[in-house]
């Protein structure tokens, strides 16, 4: 929402991968950054870390990525800004995120979800 300046609703969610779990009483920190912005889509890359409150021992948890299409009041599709990656890191997560892009769009064209 903070990348579009407008609501978005989930579209899906892909590549959740679960490294450790989280124990009752850790704290859960979610990070995430905008990898990519297509048309009305943005890819969010999401690392979950545990941080264990008496020790401060953080654990990387689990990561996802998260699609997301921002809407108008009416529920429809509108416009997000462009997505220009600045350092090599961003460049990199930009050019990962659009092949996953084209890789779900051929699935769907294709008929099949993973």
């Amino acid at each position: 929402m903070r990348h579009a300046r407008a609501t978005c609703v989930t579209v899906s969610i892909d590549r959740v991968d679960f490294r450790e779990p989280i124990h009752i009483g850790d704290l859960v920190i979610m990070k995430s950054v905008v990898n990519y912005a297509g048309r009305t889509s943005i890819e969010v890359g999401v690392r979950v870390e545990a941080e264990h409150l008496t020790t401060g021992e953080r654990r990387h948890t689990n990561s996802a990525y998260v699609t997301f299409v921002a809407v108008d009041r009416n529920g429809r599709p509108i416009e997000v800004p462009e997505l220009v990656p600045e350092s090599d890191d961003d460049r990199r997560r930009f050019a990962a995120a659009e092949a996953r892009r084209k890789r779900r769009v051929a699935e769907e064209t294709a008929g099949r979800h993973p």
